[in-house]
C-alpha cells in the first residue's frame, strides 16, 4: 500500500452497548466497533438489537463518527437464514463495514451487498503479507493484524498489503492467535470461534513452579503513538467490548491524549483495568517472561477509587460540531434562521416580526436563544445578523426555529445513500457425494515416527523433515504432502518459500495449509494445496469458496458436530481428523521462556490445569508453541460420514504406539487408551 501520504489513523474504541457508547463518543472515539445479536465475537456482551441498532449507527454519524458492525463468528449451515436477516438490519442501518471472520459469510455479504465494506477480523489470523493478499482477491477493504506481531513485522506487512491495516493499540491479550484457539470449545462446549469464550486460559494452569502460565498481561501500545501515527496504519483498536464504560472512556482519552502530543494517563488506565500492569513485548519483540500477568485482589480494588473520575469524562455531550448561523428578522415577514455545518445547509422559518411596543430584539437576545444548544454535539461558532431596529419575536419562536435547524442538520449529517441490496441468497450447494471408501491420510510430527499403510493415500510431514530426507519425494511421489508451519511470520516466509523451491525442484507437488498466508503462498507457486483444520471451515458456503480459490480439498473444522459434516454440501473433497492430539491453542509468547531465554528448553513442556490433567505443550523451530490436548481424539469405532478422507495426527507417540493406533483405528476397534470423541458428538455453543 502506499505509504507516501498517511493520514491520522482512527482510533477504534469498543462497544458493548449504550454506556460505553457514550463513553466512546463523548471522549472523542474516530470510530467504534459493535455487534449486534446475533453472530459477534462477544454474545455475552449487551449488544445491539434493531432498533438500537439504526439508533447507535445515527447517534455515531452524527457526531462523524464511523461505525463498523461484527459479524464475527464461524456460522452453520442451518445458521444461514437468521444470518442474513442480521445482515440485512446491519445494512439498513447503514454501517460503515462489517467485521466478518468465516468465509461463507463474506461470499454472503459480497453476493448481497456488493458495496457494503467488508473487513477481516483478527480472528482470521492474519499475520503475514500473503494473507493480506489473499484477503484482497476475496473483496476485503480491512484487516485487522494479529496482536503478535513486533512494530517490524506490522510495517513490512503494511508496506506490501493491498488493503488497509488496522491494529490493536491496547487491550487484552489471548495467549493463542486469535482465530486459532479451541481451548474453551473442547474444555467447557463454549467455543470463542462462535462469540462464547469461556476464559479458560485465565485459570490456574502451571508450568513447574510457573502459576497462570497461560494468562498474559493486558497489551499497551499508547507509548509507542508517535511511531504508530507515522506508520500507516489506517485504525489503533482497542479491545473491550465486554468491558465497563469507565474502561472505554480511560482508553479513548489516553490514545487521545498521546495522539496530541500529551502526556497519557496511563496510571488511571491501569487502574481501571490490568492484569498486573501491561506489556508492550510483541511490539517491541522482547517476548520475555514479564508478559505474563494475571488479575490480582489490588487489580480489582484499584479500579473503584477511579470510577468516579472516569464517569466525570463522559457525564455530559461534548460540543464538537460547529455552525455557521445567520438569523433574519424583519417586520412583516417570516423570520429566517440558516445554519450550516460546512457540508449541510437548512433555514427553518418562523412567525412574522412585529414592531417593537418596548424592548426591540437584539443580537445579544437572540444569539442567546439560538445559542442554547446544550444536550447536542452543536455549538454556535459565528452568528450574523440581519434584523430591523424596532423589530420583536418571541424567544420560544427563535428557540423552536433553532430546534428545527439543528434537527435538520442531523438529518442530513445521518442520511446515508442505502447500500444496494441484490436479494441474493446463497443457494444451498448440491449434497456432496462421498467417496464410497474412506481415504485415510497419516500425519507426522517427525521422520522418526514415519511409517507407510496400504490404505494411505498421504502421507503428511513438515517441510524441514522433507528437506532433511528428500529421498521421500522419490518413495511416496504424489502421496507425499509437505505440512506447512501453522504460522509463519513476516521474516520467515521467504525462507520456507526456498525451501518449497527446492522441494518443488525435487518433485514435490502437494502441501497441507492452516491459514489463509500459506494458502496464498502455496497457490502463487502452483502446489496442489489441501486446506487444513485451522481455516475454521464450518458451512458449506466456506466449503465452496476455498474450491473457488484452487484448494484441491480441506478438513474441516473440528469443532463441528458429525452430523453437520454430513449435511455439507458441494463438490469438493473434505476430510475430518480422526485420531490425534489436537492443538487447542498457537502461542507465540512461550509460556516456558525463561529469565534465560530458551536455555535447557527441550522443547516440550507439560501444563497443569485445576484438575490435574496433563497438556503436553511443544515447541515448533523457536517460532510459536502448540498446547496439545490432554487426552486424544479417537472416533475410529464412532459413527463418522460424510467425508471423502480421515487424517491421524501422530506427534508425540513412538512409532510403535503410532503403527498399532492405525491399524486399531483402520479396524475399527475400541481404543485401549483414554480419549475424547472431540466436539463431533456433543453440542457447541
Amino acid at each position: 500500500m502506499d505509504t507516501n501520504a498517511y493520514e491520522r489513523p482512527l482510533i477504534l474504541a469498543p462497544v458493548g452497548g449504550a454506556e460505553q457508547l457514550k463513553a466512546a463518543l463523548r471522549t472523542g472515539a474516530d470510530a467504534v466497533y459493535l455487534g449486534a445479536k446475533g453472530f459477534n465475537a462477544r454474545r455475552n456482551a449487551e449488544n445491539f438489537a434493531e432498533t438500537s441498532l439504526d439508533e447507535a449507527i445515527a447517534q455515531c454519524h452524527e457526531r462523524g463518527v464511523k461505525v463498523f458492525v461484527t459479524l464475527n463468528t464461524l456460522v452453520t449451515d442451518d445458521e444461514f437464514s437468521a444470518l442474513t436477516a442480521e445482515l440485512d438490519d446491519i445494512a439498513a442501518a447503514q454501517a460503515d463495514a462489517v467485521i466478518v471472520q468465516d468465509m461463507g459469510v463474506m461470499s454472503l455479504i459480497r453476493a448481497r451487498y456488493p458495496e457494503l465494506p467488508l473487513y477481516a477480523s483478527t480472528q482470521t489470523t492474519v499475520h503475514n503479507a500473503e494473507g493480506a493478499v489473499l484477503l484482497d482477491k476475496l473483496g476485503f477493504k480491512q484487516v485487522v493484524l494479529a496482536r503478535e506481531l513486533s512494530a517490524k513485522e506490522i510495517r513490512a506487512i503494511q508496506a506490501a498489503s493491498p488493503i488497509q491495516i488496522e491494529c490493536f493499540v491496547h487491550g487484552a491479550h489471548c495467549m493463542c492467535m486469535s482465530g486459532a484457539c479451541y481451548l474453551s470449545a473442547m474444555l467447557g462446549g463454549r467455543s470463542g470461534n462462535r462469540g462464547l469464550c469461556a476464559q479458560p486460559c485465565r485459570l490456574n494452569f502451571k508450568l513447574g513452579k510457573k502459576e497462570r502460565a497461560l494468562s498474559l498481561k493486558d497489551m499497551c501500545l499508547i507509548g509507542h503513538m508517535d511511531e504508530l501515527m507515522q506508520s500507516g496504519i489506517h485504525a489503533l483498536k482497542i479491545e473491550g467490548r465486554m468491558k465497563r464504560p469507565e474502561y472505554v472512556a480511560a482508553a479513548v482519552t489516553a490514545c487521545r491524549q498521546a495522539e496530541n502530543g500529551e502526556k497519557p494517563d496511563i496510571e488511571t488506565l491501569k487502574a481501571v483495568f490490568s492484569r498486573s500492569g501491561f506489556t508492550d513485548g510483541y511490539y517491541t519483540g522482547r517476548r520475555t517472561a514479564d508478559m505474563f500477568g494475571a488479575r490480582s485482589k489490588e487489580d480489582v480494588m484499584s479500579a473503584s477509587a477511579v470510577l468516579p473520575k472516569l464517569a466525570a469524562l463522559y457525564a455530559s455531550e461534548p460540543q464538537t460540531v460547529p455552525l455557521y448561523a445567520r438569523l433574519s428578522v424583519h417586520i412583516g415577514q417570516e423570520a429566517e434562521l440558516f445554519m450550516t455545518d460546512g457540508t449541510f445547509s437548512v433555514t427553518a422559518h418562523g412567525p412574522a416580526a412585529e414592531r417593537a411596543k418596548t424592548q426591540p430584539i437584539t443580537e445579544a437576545s437572540a444569539l442567546k436563544a439560538i445559542g442554547q444548544t446544550g444536550g447536542t454535539p452543536y455549538y454556535i461558532d459565528h452568528a450574523e445578523f440581519g434584523m430591523d431596529a424596532d423589530a420583536i419575536l418571541p424567544v420560544s419562536a427563535l428557540k423552536a426555529m433553532r430546534r428545527e435547524a439543528i434537527a435538520d442538520i442531523a438529518a442530513q449529517r445521518t442520511a446515508r445513500e442505502p447500500y444496494k441490496n441484490t436479494e441474493a441468497v446463497l443457494p444451498v450447494p448440491c449434497p456432496h457425494t462421498a467417496a464410497e471408501r474412506i481415504a485415510l491420510r497419516l500425519r507426522f510430527d517427525s521422520f522418526a515416527q514415519l511409517f507407510d499403510h496400504p490404505d494411505a493415500e498421504a502421507i503428511i510431514l513438515g517441510v524441514d523433515e522433507i528437506i532433511a530426507h528428500e529421498e521421500l519425494i522419490d518413495r511416496f511421489g504424489e502421496r507425499l504432502f509437505a505440512e506447512l508451519p501453522a504460522l509463519c511470520f513476516p521474516e520467515d516466509m521467504p525462507r520456507l518459500r526456498e525451501k518449497l523451491i527446492r522441494l518443488q525442484n525435487a518433485g514435490l507437488r502437494h502441501v497441507t495449509a492452516d491459514n489463509l498466508g500459506t494458502v496464498q503462498l502455496g497457490l502463487e507457486m502452483g502446489f496442489s494445496v489441501h486446506g487444513d483444520s485451522s481455516l475454521n471451515i464450518l458451512n458449506s458456503h466456506s466449503l465452496e469458496l476455498f474450491e473457488s480459490l484452487g484448494l484441491a480439498d480441506a478438513t474441516v473444522s473440528f469443532e463441528l458436530k458429525m452430523n453437520l459434516i454430513r449435511r455439507l454440501g458441494g463438490n469438493m473433497r473434505r476430510g475430518i481428523i480422526g485420531y490425534g492430539y489436537l492443538a487447542l491453542m498457537k502461542m507465540r509468547a512461550c509460556p516456558a521462556k525463561g529469565e534465560n531465554g530458551c536455555g535447557g528448553c527441550t522443547g516440550k513442556n507439560v501444563l497443569i490445569d485445576e484438575k490435574k490433567e496433563r497438556f503436553t505443550m511443544l515447541c515448533r523451530n523457536k517460532k510459536y508453541a502448540e498446547l496439545l490436548n490432554s487426552v486424544p481424539l479417537y472416533v475410529g469405532d464412532k459413527p463418522y460420514g460424510g467425508v471423502d478422507f480421515i487424517t491421524l495426527r501422530f506427534t508425540t507417540e513412538p512409532r510403535e504406539e503410532a503403527m498399532r493406533i492405525c491399524d486399531m483405528f483402520v479396524n475399527g476397534q475400541a481404543p485401549d487408551f483414554r480419549r475424547t470423541g472431540g466436539l463431533y458428538y456433543r453440542e457447541l455453543l
